[in-house]
């Protein structure tokens, strides 16, 4: 017989939830039984309500505690058939931040500082079509469709989208290809011939960021940014860039409106309206 733990293995697997969110509900949930140390069966809604306290008085962000609060969510409703447990649910919001934004110089000093010529090709390919780290770690040679101009992700939810594959791109990653031979199927592979990790990709950016000396707070996801929002000065309209994001609402793509200095800067002088 099955242990909850498999059963919730298996619902997760089945509803094709992100490996990564596989490893992180599976892993919250077992940090919630340890932190009662009861079985699964004498944990109700006041067990809940406690673990949850327990993680807002440990200053967990808003972010985190919405992961705990998932796990449990999916666990009390899909595996256990008990929702009653987490209906009294309220989910905290984040405290609303801009996107950081780079500038196209602060890019290139950027990607200069990537000593390898790999991740300083996903980095590239983020920059020049604003996939998520993740979606560029997975990317295969049979998403670029040169004859169409294309290139295929393969985004959150198993959802397909395409953006454009400029020719600079194409003769960048031509290039690139020669040189490093990456290991088929995967677009950017390491020393073993699998495809790149999200995480160490994040450690590159990071360090990258440190040689730099930018004060940004910056992490890969500003690539995704600073895409979004140049797109948005240079006229693209705001259901087209929500389309190549792969937003699934346009609330998501139009806080790129608050960022964009040329919409800023195109607002009237109202101090120049007063007489001298």
């Amino acid at each position: 017989m099955a242990t909850w733990l498999e059963r919730m293995a298996w619902d997760l697997a089945f509803a094709q939830r992100a490996e990564r969110t596989q490893k992180v509900y599976l892993a919250d949930v077992q940090a919630f039984i340890a932190f009662h140390g009861k079985s699964l069966e004498d944990l109700g809604q006041e067990a809940v309500r406690v673990w949850i306290e327990h993680l807002i008085a440990a200053g967990t962000s808003p972010s985190r505690l919405r992961q705990h609060m998932s796990a449990l969510v999916w666990l009390y409703r899909k595996t256990l058939g008990k929702p009653e447990a987490v209906s009294f649910f309220s989910w905290p919001k984040d405290p609303l931040l801009l996107p950081v934004v780079l500038s196209v110089e602060e890019v290139a000093s950027l990607l200069e500082a990537v000593p390898s010529a790999t991740y300083r090709m996903l980095f590239c390919t983020m920059y020049a079509t604003g996939m998520r780290i993740s979606e560029a770690c997975q990317l295969q040679v049979k998403d670029l469709d040169s004859t169409r101009g294309v290139l295929r992700v393969l985004g959150k939810g198993s959802r397909e989208r395409q953006v454009a594959l400029r020719d600079s791109l194409l003769e960048t990653l031509r290039t690139y290809w020669r040189e490093m031979r990456p290991e088929p199927p995967w677009l950017f592979t390491g020393r073993l011939g699998n495809p790149l990790h999200p995480d160490q990709a994040r450690k590159v950016f990071k360090e990258a960021v440190t040689v730099t000396g930018l004060i940004k707070r910056a992490t890969p996801h500003a690539l995704r940014h600073t895409y979004a929002t140049l797109l948005l000065e240079q006229g693209t309209d705001l259901r087209v860039i929500q389309t190549l994001l792969g937003h699934k609402t346009i609330r998501s793509t139009e806080r790129y409106l608050h960022v964009s200095t040329h919409l800023i800067h195109a607002t009237p002088d109202l101090l120049g309206l007063l007489p001298p």
